[in-house]
C-alpha cells in the first residue's frame, strides 16, 4: 500500500502487550515513490523479562536503523533506552533528543546495563556493548527543556511535557499541521514526594498511553508511606534484616526521601539504612544537582539547607567489600540494593542471605514482572532459585504498591479525559494483555473514546 503526503503510520515496533521494550516509530508524509519524507523514533528500550534483557532484543529492528532521523527519548529507564546501542551499532547515525536530566542520567544507567550485557558473549553482546559503541551512543544528544517547541521540519513540532515518572521524564507531543500525536511514555504515580505533578493533556488527537497498572489501583500516598512505617517497625520488633528490592532511578530517592521524613520526625527507630546500589548512589547525586525539577515541597526542605537524600543512619556501600560486610552488622538494619525485580544486581546475594530466616522481612515496592524472581516471591512461592542456590522462604514478603511509578487506572482514564473533545483514537501499549485490554474497555465505555490494545508489529495510518 503506497501512502501520500497526507498520511503519516505509527507502527508498535516492540512495547505493545508488554511492558518493557518501548520502541514506536513515526513515519510521513509520504513522497511519490512512498517514501517518507520523516522517520521519527520514540524511545528505544530492552525487552525484560526473566533476565535483564531477552534473546528476543538482539533480532533485526523492524526498520532500517540508517533511515532513522530523529529518536525521542522519554526518560531514562533501560525498558526505553536499553537498545539504542544495538541502534547505533546497525547505522543509527540520527539526532538523539531528551530533556536535560534524560540527558545526564543515561550515561550511568547505559553504562551500567553495558557492563552487565558485555560478558554476554553467547548472543554476541560483547561486540554490541563495547565502550566504544557505548560512547557513541551517548554522544550528540540534544537536551531540550519541557514545553519547548522543537521544529523537526516545516509545520511539524515536537515537545517534552512533564509526565511525573522519574526525574526529567516527559511525554512527548508531535504537532503535525492541525493533529497532535502523543507518545505517553511512563506516566508517574503523583502526587510524587520529589517531582511535580504529571502536566495535564488536553489537545491530543491520537494517544498512545502506557497501561502498567491499567487494571488495578494503588494505594495514596498517606497509606503507603504508613505501611512503611508499620514495616519498618515490625522488623524492628523482630530484632530482623528488612531487604528492599528497589529500582536505582527515582524509586530508591523516593524512598530515601520518606524514610528521611520518618527517620527526623521520630516516626521510626534510628537503625542502619544500607544503600547498597553503586549506580542508585551515582544517580541521587545527579538528582541533587537537578534540583530546579523537584516539587514545591522538597524544593523547601533543600532551602532550609536539608539534604532530602540523606539522613541519620543511612550508610552507601559503593564497594563490593562494603557491601559484604553488611552480612557482619548486628541486626535490626535495613537493606536497599537493586534490581528492583530481584533480576540481578547485589539484592539477590542479600535474599539468599536472609530469605531462609522467619525473622527477617522482604519488602516488594514496584512491578514485578513476569517471569522474575520478584515475581515469584510476589505470588507467595515457598522456595526459590537465588544465584544457583535453592533457599527456602520463611521470610515474610510484604509489598506496598503504592510505590509505582506508575499511574493506577483511575488516574490514566483521568489523563486521557483531559483529551476527551479531540481524541480520534487511543492506543493502550507498555502493559500486559489483560491491563491494555482493561484500560481500552475503560476509555471506550466510560468516555466514548475509540481505544485499542494493538499487537506488536501492527501499524496505524492516519490523514492529516
Amino acid at each position: 500500500m503506497k501512502l501520500d503526503n497526507t498520511q503519516w503510520k505509527i507502527t508498535f515496533c516492540t512495547g505493545a502487550t508488554t511492558v518493557t521494550g518501548a520502541d514506536f516509530l513515526l513515519e510521513g508524509p509520504f513522497d511519490a515513490n512512498g517514501r517518507p519524507l520523516l522517520r521519527i523514533l520514540v524511545d528505544c528500550g530492552l525487552v525484560q523479562g526473566e533476565k535483564l534483557a531477552d534473546e528476543t532484543n538482539w533480532a533485526p529492528f523492524s526498520y532500517d536503523p540508517k533511515t532513522i532521523d530523529y529518536l525521542f527519548i522519554t526518560h531514562s529507564h533501560i525498558d526505553h533506552i536499553g537498545r539504542i546501542p544495538k541502534l547505533v551499532q546497525d547505522g543509527f547515525t540520527g539526532k538523539i533528543i531528551a530533556t536535560p536530566p534524560t540527558c545526564a542520567l543515561t550515561r550511568p544507567m547505559l553504562e551500567d546495563t553495558a557492563g552487565i550485557l558485555s560478558h554476554d558473549v553467547e548472543n554476541g553482546l560483547d561486540k554490541i556493548y563495547t565502550t566504544d559503541i557505548v560512547e557513541r551512543s551517548l554522544s550528540g544528544w540534544t537536551g531540550v527543556p519541557y514545553e519547548e517547541a522543537y521544529e523537526l521540519i516545516p509545520g511539524v513540532v515536537a515537545r517534552f511535557h512533564n509526565s511525573g515518572h522519574i526525574l526529567g521524564s516527559a511525554y512527548v507531543s508531535f504537532t503535525i499541521g492541525k493533529e497532535k500525536v502523543v507518545f505517553s511514555g511512563d506516566l508517574g504515580n503523583t502526587p510524587s514526594p520529589i517531582l511535580p505533578d504529571t502536566t495535564p493533556l488536553s489537545d491530543a488527537t491520537y494517544l498512545l498511553v502506557e497501561s502498567v497498572y491499567g487494571d488495578r489501583l494503588h494505594e495514596s500516598r498517606d497509606e503507603r508511606r504508613d505501611l512503611l512505617k508499620e514495616v519498618i517497625l515490625d522488623n524492628y520488633k523482630k530484632e530482623g534484616t528488612l531487604i528492599i528490592p528497589s529500582f536505582s532511578l527515582e524509586r530508591t530517592q523516593e524512598l530515601i526521601f520518606e524514610m528521611n521524613e520518618l527517620v527526623e520526625n521520630k516516626l521510626v527507630p534510628r537503625v542502619p539504612v544500607f544503600l547498597d546500589s553503586p549506580l542508585a548512589i551515582e544517580i541521587t547525586k545527579i538528582y541533587r544537582s537537578f534540583n530546579d525539577y523537584f516539587n514545591t515541597d522538597i524544593s523547601n526542605h533543600i532551602k532550609r539547607g536539608d539534604d532530602p537524600f540523606d539522613f541519620p543512619g543511612l550508610v552507601e556501600t559503593p564497594d563490593s567489600q562494603d557491601s559484604k560486610a553488611i552480612l557482619k552488622k548486628p541486626s535490626p538494619k535495613i537493606i536497599i540494593a537493586g534490581s528492583g525485580m530481584s533480576s540481578g544486581g547485589r539484592v539477590i546475594h542479600h535474599e539468599r542471605n536472609y530469605l531462609g530466616d522467619p525473622a527477617n522481612t522482604l519488602l516488594l515496592i514496584g512491578y514485578q514482572a513476569v517471569g522474575t524472581l520478584g515475581r515469584q516471591l510476589d505470588e507467595g512461592v515457598k522456595s526459590v532459585v537465588v544465584d544457583h542456590t535453592t533457599v527456602a522462604v520463611k521470610a515474610s514478603v510484604k509489598k506496598i504498591s503504592g510505590y509505582s511509578g506508575h499511574k493506577d487506572t483511575d488516574a490514566l482514564v483521568e489523563f486521557v479525559a483531559g483529551s476527551q473533545k479531540t481524541l480520534k483514537k487511543v492506543f493502550c501499549v507498555l502493559g500486559e494483555s489483560k491491563s491494555t485490554t482493561f484500560l481500552a474497555q475503560r476509555i471506550r465505555n466510560e468516555l466514548g473514546v475509540t481505544a485499542e490494545a494493538p499487537e506488536a508489529g501492527s501499524s496505524f495510518i492516519f490523514t492529516v
